[in-house]
């Protein structure tokens, strides 16, 4: 059997295991942490479009997770619109957020950049959590908004049971990843390799690297948007501390630093790793000591990023590619 077919077939098994889950674990509250640790898989993901491949350091992505949930959940409370079409509706506004933060941040670099994506997310996290009405809209201030389990089904996004949620995410992690691996190998993809690495470079070569950057980061906007009007649906309650917490900012950093950034196992590697730690820290420790969970990532960031500053990703991939090569050289051996 030849590498590709090996390759194939393994990337076959894990989404047979992936779909067959459900069918083994039938506890709620672990469908519920497995669909934490795919919803996260899928931010990081959005997230890396960006932060990974364009090589700058956003931390302010909470901004259009909640943008999405906040969009899709007014629209059908207010006007009774499906949450399917506000999910793209909230995906488009997340765009032009996006768009709007990226055209002045872009020109910093660095910390700077890092520092700017904060200040622009806890400043619309404020003004949300202090705003009853924005315009016709009611987003209810600090007291967030929730939404009745009335009618349960697809047409409205809304299930009693963990397992239409499981799969919906699945699909949706599943969707970002293909994309990211045709980024990553078209032109785009080595544009905004290029303009991360070396900038200057880039643009001698007459690449347009602010161009690039921005549509990278229209991208995973409308992406990460698309996960917040999930998580709505999945909570069923938002607030701007929720859904808009730098809190969520950092974890996707986190994962995808200790994964690896701009790989495409790196977030889901990350969020295999790090989301169990934070729901059961969430679940042991959430009352006596709130946080724990970021300080152990910022331990367990130390510890990669002195010994394997690429992330996790590499050696895991060097010993994936190790057993493919011994595999797919046997046939020759034996002939």
């Amino acid at each position: 059997m030849t590498r590709e077919k090996l390759q194939s077939l393994s990337l076959v098994l894990i989404g047979v295991i992936a779909f067959g889950l459900p069918l083994l674990v039938r506890s709620p509250t672990y469908l519920h942490i497995l669909v934490l640790l795919f919803l996260y898989a899928y931010l990081t993901t959005s997230w890396n479009l960006v932060g990974g491949f364009a090589g700058v350091l956003p931390l302010g992505h909470s901004t259009f997770v909640g943008i999405g949930a906040y969009t899709s959940t007014v629209l059908a409370l207010q006007y009774g619109v499906s949450p399917w079409i506000g999910m793209i509706i909230g995906g488009g506004l997340a765009v032009i957020v996006g768009v709007l933060i990226g055209l002045p941040t872009f020109k910093m670099r660095g910390a700077y950049f890092a520092l700017a994506t904060i200040a622009f997310a806890e400043g619309i996290r404020v003004m949300v959590e202090n705003i009853e009405y924005l315009g016709p809209f009611k987003l209810n201030g600090p007291r967030g908004l929730q939404i009745p389990p009335l009618n349960t089904g697809l047409a409205n996004f809304m299930f009693a049971e963990k397992e239409p949620y499981y799969y919906i995410i699945l699909v949706m992690l599943i969707a970002v990843l293909a994309l990211t691996y045709f980024i990553s190998r078209s032109k785009l993809g080595y544009y905004l390799s290029a303009g991360g690495e070396e900038p200057e470079a880039a643009m001698a070569l007459g690449v347009n690297v602010a161009r690039c950057k921005l549509i990278a980061m229209a991208m995973s906007s409308f992406l990460t948007a698309l996960a917040g009007t999930f998580w709505a649906q999945f909570t069923l309650f938002i607030h701007p501390k929720s859904v808009m917490s730098l809190d969520i900012s950092f974890e996707i950093a986190f994962i995808a630093l200790i994964g690896g950034r701009g790989s495409i196992a790196g977030p889901v590697l990350g969020a295999i790793i790090l989301r169990p730690v934070s729901d059961l820290c969430r679940i042991y420790f959430g009352d006596k000591l709130p946080g724990l969970h970021l300080i152990i990532f910022g331990v367990l960031l130390i510890v990669v990023m002195i010994f394997q500053p690429r992330g996790l990703q590499e050696p895991l991939t060097k010993l994936y590619n190790r057993f493919l090569d011994r595999f797919a050289a046997q046939p020759d051996r034996i002939r």
